[in-house]
């Protein structure tokens, strides 16, 4: 196994679990190492178990692992990575979740409700996690629902460098889905060089899960390009909603900007069939070929993770990755 050292002392070790090896091999590839062979199956119970097939004794350990459904057998599996860590002794580990799992579970909306988010951080502190590296949290207070440091990093550049390659800039109008994403909407104008700003004024049913009901535009879109953009695409029904807005407000296209593709049925058939331009992914959760449709674009978030992770381990400034935004 390749190790990347820093000093006679430290070392840095990279792990996966089995979710997204694929995503797991692209940052091994970017940090110039090799991926720590890990011994992982299931019981016949369901329940998992891991070892390293390697030392990681005094070692700087990266447990890289995505959530896609089901996400509860992948939350266990990261859970037993590191306490399989911590009891051979590695000298830090760093919990690397692309897309952090029951992110949208960060506060009560009704009496008697839980706040998963925070037990997730619990768990794993209490697995034996010191950091906690992640992508696009669905709110920036799960940061600090971790008692220790958590990079947060950021999926938009990536993808709004790549729609700036496409389209006149001239032309576009940002686009929030809602009311809770216009902060990140100015950071894609300012990034898109000063475009407008628009957003979706929609309603939710807080009884009923991933129902929502676009209704107006508030902004001008009217023979613009309209790039609207989310942290997460689930069933694709609010988001295939706004672009039915969009058009019918006058917008001569619409491109789909969003960092994880949740994709759960019948997301793919949805969005393929919604009337926009481009939908455009990172890849922090797996997306297999059955989910995958003409218009789909999907990005590599392999190097900023890499980069992240290698400013972590130098003792580096994660913040610096994103032009001071924190």
């Amino acid at each position: 196994m390749s190790e990347i050292s820093h000093n006679v002392d430290k070392k840095l070790v990279l792990a996966t679990g089995r979710a997204h090896p694929e995503l797991a091999a692209e940052v091994a590839k970017e940090l110039d190492t090799e991926l720590l062979p890990l011994n992982a199956y299931d019981f016949a119970n369901g329940e998992i178990y891991v070892r390293s097939d390697e030392s990681v004794r005094g070692k700087d350990v990266f447990l890289l692992q995505s959530y896609p459904a089901p996400t509860n057998n992948w939350l266990m599996e990261q859970l037993i990575m590191i306490d399989s860590m911590k009891r051979a002794s590695a000298r830090r580990i760093t919990v690397v979740a692309p897309f952090y799992p029951y992110a949208r579970q960060d506060k009560k909306g009704r009496g008697r409700e839980p706040i998963s988010a925070r037990l997730v951080a619990d768990l794993f502190k209490t697995a034996g996690a010191d950091r906690v590296i992640s992508c696009d949290l669905h709110t920036a207070q799960i940061q600090g629902f971790f008692d220790g440091p958590v990079d947060h990093l950021f999926g938009f550049p990536l993808l709004a460098d790549y729609i700036k390659s496409k389209v006149d800039v001239n032309e576009v109008t940002v686009v929030s889905p809602d009311t809770g994403r216009v902060r990140v909407a100015e950071q894609w104008a300012d990034r898109l060089g000063g475009t407008p700003l628009a957003f979706v004024h929609k309603s939710r049913d807080l009884t009923v899960p991933n129902q929502a009901e676009s209704k107006t535009v508030v902004g001008q879109v009217e023979g613009r390009i309209a790039i609207l953009i989310d942290d997460m695409i689930d069933t694709g029904g609010t988001i295939a909603g706004a672009v039915r807005v969009l058009k019918e407000a006058g917008a001569k296209d619409v491109i789909i900007a969003a960092t994880h593709a949740v994709f759960s049925d019948p997301a793919a058939q949805r969005l393929a069939d919604c009337g926009a331009r481009e939908v455009v992914v990172t890849n922090t959760l797996p997306i297999p070929e059955e989910k995958r449709f003409e218009n789909l674009t999907v990005l590599s978030i392999a190097p900023t993770i890499a980069r992240a992770i290698s400013e972590v381990f130098h003792d580096g400034s994660v913040t610096n990755l994103f032009d001071g935004r924190a």
